[in-house]
């Protein structure tokens, strides 16, 4: 494969990170759901399968359809957690998506919290895209794109999105990769409408990859991504009346969600959320000064991040350089935190 995967030294360093994100992981202990308590199919019925006890599904791209599916019931903020296995080979122009969204409800002012997996020509990395849109603020997606610090393709990995009143973070592995706290300066553009979690797979040939000079070739299809441990807490919503369907008005599924502990953003789990930012985050809309001359009223400029982008919002530097000037620095953050456990 490319040079990311090849570089054996970078592997070593890579899997101490990992060791090192694990021992600082905090378990999510919720329930996973089978696919027919919780969720119904969306588009491309025959490219969806599901495993003999219900609790795996495969979501298909071939040549006549991509696929998905959609939560039975919208939620009032809430985790939404999945474990996810991407397509190998070549995987240009296609994109994996698990995300939460009201578009069929609200379709001029709907909210949207995604994990957009991007994949890429034989030899590159997936790369993976988180968006945050609130009330239809499409042209302000907040966009963050990261590497992958590992193949998705060999293993499965889980990607979760914590959604309150007050804060929205996005976990990798248990490790938080990003953060947005709710300002009164953000108004309708933080998410605060019910919403449904979906998954799917399809073909983004017109701009996934390198802005769509490389589309998806189906002679390496069907491409196949694979979905378990499905996971829902949040207080579910009427989508009628927009009202919770419970009678205790979602006292309990909050209490269910604060139990978690994600909400909570600890000093260690900070150092390792900038740990990561600081070494895969490619893209950020914090420090877009072309597209965002007033910068995003939720952004906190953070200068170690800051140092590595253009006014663009892309890196200075391409990857591989980035890799081999920051080895002693991960090196050194590691020997610092490695075999610490992180306690709430």
């Amino acid at each position: 494969m490319g040079s990311f995967y090849m570089d054996c030294k970078m592997k070593i360093l890579i899997s101490i990170m990992l060791l090192w994100f694990a021992s600082s992981a905090l378990a999510i202990n919720t329930k996973t759901l089978a696919f027919r308590e919780a969720y119904s199919k969306l588009f491309g019925h025959h490219n969806i399968h599901r495993s003999a006890n219900d609790h795996h599904v495969r979501l298909l791209l071939d040549r006549s359809s991509g696929s998905g599916f959609i939560s039975s019931d919208m939620y009032q903020y809430g985790l939404f957690s999945a474990s996810i296995k991407l397509p190998s080979d070549y995987t240009a122009g296609v994109v994996v998506a698990f995300y939460t969204s009201n578009g069929d409800v609200f379709e001029k002012t709907h909210d949207e919290l995604d994990f957009e997996f991007l994949g890429n020509i034989k030899g590159k990395e997936w790369r993976v895209q988180t968006n945050i849109y609130g009330n239809g603020s499409t042209s302000r997606g907040r966009e963050e794109r990261y590497f992958m610090p590992f193949d998705p393709t060999k293993e499965f990995h889980r990607y979760s999105i914590l959604w309150t009143n007050e804060t929205i973070i996005f976990y990798i592995d248990q490790t938080p990769i990003r953060e947005v706290r709710r300002t009164e300066a953000m108004g309708g553009d933080y998410p605060s409408k019910p919403m449904s979690l979906y998954a799917t797979i399809w073909d983004a040939s017109n701009w996934a990859t390198s802005g769509g000079k490389y589309k998806v070739n189906y002679k390496y299809g069907p491409f196949t991504s694979e979905f378990r441990d499905l996971s829902l807490v949040g207080c579910r919503v009427d989508p009628i009346q927009m009202l919770p369907t419970s009678s205790n008005n979602c006292t309990a599924a909050n209490s269910d969600l604060m139990a978690t502990g994600l909400s909570v953003m600890t000093p260690k789990k900070r150092k390792a959320m900038q740990t990561f930012r600081e070494n895969f985050m490619s893209y950020s809309a914090c420090y877009d000064t072309l597209r965002y001359p007033e910068k995003l009223p939720e952004c906190e400029i953070v200068e170690a991040e800051k140092r590595l982008f253009k006014e663009n919002g892309h890196l200075k530097f391409r990857r591989h350089r980035r890799q081999r000037s920051s080895r002693a620095q991960i090196r050194t953050a590691v020997d610092r935190s490695l075999g610490q456990q992180w306690v709430m």
